[in-house]
């Protein structure tokens, strides 16, 4: 079935053809989808903390932070083009013909949208240098010369701003005094404020191969001014998504898919593979947030609040579960043992099977401490409004336990009316707010590998010159890249959200300065 060519490619991409039979078993059988037990709701898997509880939590991470490794961790991949796709449709198909003037004309058309608001984005000024030295016309005199296509090009254009191929960290968000930012520079500022050990500052970013130029190019030169700004010692580190983590593309026969030289077709398979680069980082505390979701100075205070809020619901809680390993590893008595198995079940959000009950003292702290010696994530959830985002179930897992799982579409079966109705019932969303315990007790770094779920996945179809194929790809982070880990769900307000998943998305209240 492989050449010895494709073993030799298979080698140095680090990927063994055992993985590769994996892979093309389930482009035949599909992944399973989550069993899906109920959502997880308010005082029902999410916990709600009143303000008093918040202060107290606040407090707790302040005082422990100075004497805790921390990393800030963003996953800053994606590319801008997403944002600009209306403005590259517009480009693509605006004539001058009257069909389109009218088209453009209409008032809920994204173009229109964009011109009519064109001075209120960050990058207004220099857009204005851009058209000027192109056109020799400001950007008010290209609107009175109905120049709209020209306008919109020099935003998207390499010849212009180039934002339709740059990485959406590097596009200019936030318009201040004197200056803009971009979601780099709100992240460092952002992280600065609570993601912090004393004086130091550390800053991880995922990012593209093609972009990962950019992107260190523009930090050094940023870095600087935030260190004199803030008083701190920033480390901004990078890294890109590892070729093994990559899966084999198939045709519409499930045959692998070659290029033009033979070679076997792979793709990046998504945020859950970044799994690896979480792995990597040498902290205990790490902070979790998407390159886009980042707001203004003047309206970071509850962010940071909250973002302190639950790493110090976190840190209180490892000790708990501390505590709990300590005593099931030292002969526990019944009572022990009922206890450990409320705290778990009702703390930690993990509900054994009827079975349990039946076991043997010895059987009972076994598998108690299976369940308190994992990774610890604590995720803020916010209530549906309408936002993307991944929703919070209690789902079952292979050992018969019921826990708490992060969970997108594509691991919903939607032809079951069961699962359907219990999604319609759901009232929370994730918008990727996570605090992450990396470490045991002892402080040794789990390895995060052994947490995932080898069985989460999604195949979806695409196209390449012309001929269709499928690929494989692994759901975020913090779906089953984290399904293994003991997670615990607490509820942010919706003013910690603040995603940018369209250009326009930035005319929204809580990005104007």
């Amino acid at each position: 079935m492989y050449t010895d060519k494709d073993i030799k490619y298979f080698a140095e991409r680090g990927i063994t053809t055992g993985e590769i039979d994996r892979q093309l078993n389930f482009y035949k059988s599909g992944f399973p989808f989550l069993e899906l037990v109920r959502p997880a709701t308010a005082n029902d898997g999410i916990r709600c903390l009143s303000e008093e509880e918040i202060t107290k939590y606040v407090q707790k991470y302040i005082a422990d932070s100075e004497h805790i490794d921390i990393v800030k961790f963003v996953p800053a991949s994606g590319a801008a083009s997403r944002m600009f796709k209306d403005l590259f449709v517009f480009v693509s198909e605006y004539n001058n013909t009257p069909e389109q003037k009218q088209k453009f004309n209409d008032l809920s058309s994204p173009a229109r949208r964009f011109i009519d608001n064109i001075d209120r984005f960050a990058f207004y000024d220099n857009l204005q240098k851009i058209v000027y030295g192109k056109y020799g016309m400001s950007v008010k005199e290209m609107l009175q010369a109905h120049k709209p296509k020209e306008l919109v090009d020099s935003v998207i254009s390499k010849d212009g701003l180039n934002y339709g191929n740059l990485p959406k960290g590097l596009i200019e968000f936030h318009r201040y005094k004197n200056t803009s930012r971009t979601p780099v520079e709100e992240h460092i500022a952002e992280g600065i404020q609570y993601a912090k050990s004393g004086k130091n500052v550390k800053i991880h970013f995922t990012v593209s191969p093609e972009h990962l130029g950019f992107f260190t190019a523009f930090v050094d030169k940023a870095r600087i001014s935030f260190e004199e700004k803030y008083n701190c010692n920033l480390e901004i580190s990078f890294s890109t998504q590892k070729a093994f983590t990559d899966t084999i593309s198939v045709d519409d026969n499930n045959e692998i898919f070659r290029n033009e030289d033979g070679s076997p077709l792979f793709r990046p398979a998504g945020h859950g593979s970044l799994i690896e680069n979480l792995n990597d980082i040498n902290a205990r505390l790490v902070f979790i947030k998407t390159i886009d979701n980042v707001v203004p100075d003047s309206r970071k205070e509850i962010t940071i609040r909250y973002k302190e809020a639950l790493a110090g619901y976190l840190l209180k809680t490892k000790e708990n579960i501390a505590d709990y390993i300590k005593l099931l590893e030292n002969n526990p008595t019944a009572q022990q043992l009922d206890e450990a198995y409320v705290f778990i079940s009702k703390k930690l959000c993990t509900e054994f099977p009827e079975s349990f009950l039946s076991l043997s003292d010895s059987e009972k702290a076994e598998k108690l401490l299976a369940k308190l010696k994992r990774p610890l994530r604590v995720c803020g959830m916010v209530k549906n409004e309408g936002e993307p985002g991944g929703g919070p179930f209690w789902a079952k897992n292979q050992d018969g336990t019921t826990s708490l799982q992060i969970v997108e579409s594509s691991q919903i079966d939607s032809n079951n009316p069961e699962s359907v109705e219990k999604v319609k019932k759901a009232t929370h969303f994730n918008p990727v707010d996570l605090v992450c315990d990396l470490t045991d007790c002892e402080g040794k770094k789990y390895d995060l590998r052994q947490f995932t779920d080898p069985l989460t996945g999604f195949i979806s179809h695409k196209s390449k010159n012309g001929r269709n194929l499928k690929s494989i790809e692994r759901p975020g982070l913090w779906n089953g890249a984290m399904s293994d880990w003991n997670t615990v769900f607490v509820e942010v307000p919706i003013e910690t959200f603040s995603p940018v998943k369209t250009v326009l998305d930035l005319l929204r209240e809580q990005h104007q300065n």
